[in-house]
């Protein structure tokens, strides 16, 4: 990309950050969204709960990447925390589509967050970007996610929804958690093992989501999941193999549901995405094994 004004939503989650040292690396300038008063021109306020954005900060960029929310995972589903996770999305997307169709001069794109999530349990059934959504708390949140940056479609600003899937990193997310287990020989298969993990790499994670910036003929969603799903059975064995660890313990399907709770349908359920339009747009993946991804983590 020539040098750009890029401003982020959500630049200090494990993907914001990752993708604001991509970007400021390669010179480009970038403008972080933050709930307190900004400490200098590179900060623009924002309270995405109650819809409230300054929208003349954003005035000059060339996009603004949204990926703020609640982590998913990061405690059980209670009523109260499944608002948080909702609101977060929902109610910040709102607010910062309207701030964005706002401007005299929107942004080239806007590129917002979702998740692999939109397609529910597939089972053993591949799907793309065709499929419709799934049933279930985590379907139903993606199809409002993605509804709510209406305003910024309607003022025909490109718009670009990210379905990312399980992102494969040392510092956070569901990897975040794994490393620590495997590494201390305790990591194992989650329930039966057969459900289908979609993942990617960090690093092909930042670098599709630049690729989507910058293609100028990308809109709609993309799947931003490694070409090859793998079974969580496939994947506890490259685990092992990687960090030279046994993966002898498993987790039976009716201790993670006590442990979790509603959350436990999403671990166990299967999940088989493929990144069709991603690949189309001619995006080539760094670290399309599963080896690999783990590797580079």
């Amino acid at each position: 990309m020539e040098r750009s004004r890029i401003a982020v939503a959500g630049a200090s989650g494990l993907i914001g950050s990752a993708l604001m040292r991509s970007l400021t690396a390669d010179g480009h300038e970038v403008v972080r969204l933050v709930r307190r008063a900004p400490r200098g021109g590179d900060e623009v306020r924002w309270d995405p709960e109650r819809q409230q954005v300054d929208a003349a900060g954003l005035a000059g960029c060339d996009a603004v990447v949204n990926l703020a929310g609640a982590g998913i995972g990061d405690r059980r589903w209670t009523p109260e925390y499944k608002r948080l996770i909702r609101d977060s999305r929902v109610l910040g997307t709102a607010a910062l589509a309207e701030a964005v169709a706002s401007l005299d001069t929107p942004p080239r794109v806007y590129v917002s967050g979702s998740a692999m999530g939109i397609y529910g349990d597939t089972g053993d059934r591949a799907v793309d970007e065709d499929a419709p959504p799934g049933d279930g708390f985590l379907p139903s949140l993606c199809v409002e996610w993605e509804e709510a940056a209406a305003p910024v479609q309607e003022a025909g600003v490109r718009t670009v929804f990210l379905r990312t899937g399980l992102v494969v990193a040392r510092g956070g997310g569901a990897w975040g958690r794994l490393f620590p287990l495997f590494k201390a020989g305790l990591g194992g298969r989650l329930g039966s093992g057969r459900q289908y993990w979609s993942y990617i790499a960090l690093h092909d994670e930042v670098a599709a989501i630049r690729h989507l910036i910058d293609d100028g003929t990308a809109s709609g969603p993309y799947n931003l999941t490694a070409p090859q799903p793998l079974t969580n059975r496939e994947v506890t064995e490259a685990m092992g193999r990687v960090l030279h660890r046994p993966t002898l313990f498993a987790v039976p399907e009716p201790v993670l549901r006590a442990a979790l709770g509603e959350m436990a349908g999403d671990v166990l359920g299967s999940q088989r995405v493929l990144p069709k339009r991603l690949l189309e747009s001619g995006f080539t993946f760094a670290f399309p094994g599963i080896e690999d991804a783990i590797r580079a983590a």
